[in-house]
């Protein structure tokens, strides 16, 4: 899995992805502190992320082992918008 923060939106005219009212975002890799790293992603949406939200992001075959993304032409996925993260007892990150 992939850590990253929504920066943006990813609009195309025309697109063969195949899942009904697909969205995409612009997402800037982090790390689990919520750093931005500079490396960017456009990965679907289907959970409903926000701008500036830190979401956990599947790529490759895990990308397309969804109910809605089974055998569709997805490569990075948001599986998950991420509340806290604590390290070692400690939170290093939250909403």
């Amino acid at each position: 899995m992939i850590l990253g923060k929504v920066v943006g939106t990813v609009v195309s005219t025309k697109s063969n992805v195949g899942v009904k009212g697909a969205k995409f975002l612009l997402v800037e890799k982090c790390n689990h502190k919520g750093e931005k790293k500079g490396d960017f992603i456009v990965a679907l949406d289907i959970l409903g992320a926000g701008k500036e939200e830190m979401v956990m992001i599947s790529e490759s075959t895990s990308a397309r082992e969804t109910p809605e993304t089974t055998n569709k032409a997805v490569d990075a996925l948001i599986t998950g918008i991420i509340d806290v993260i604590d390290e070692e007892e400690k939170v290093v990150y939250r909403k």
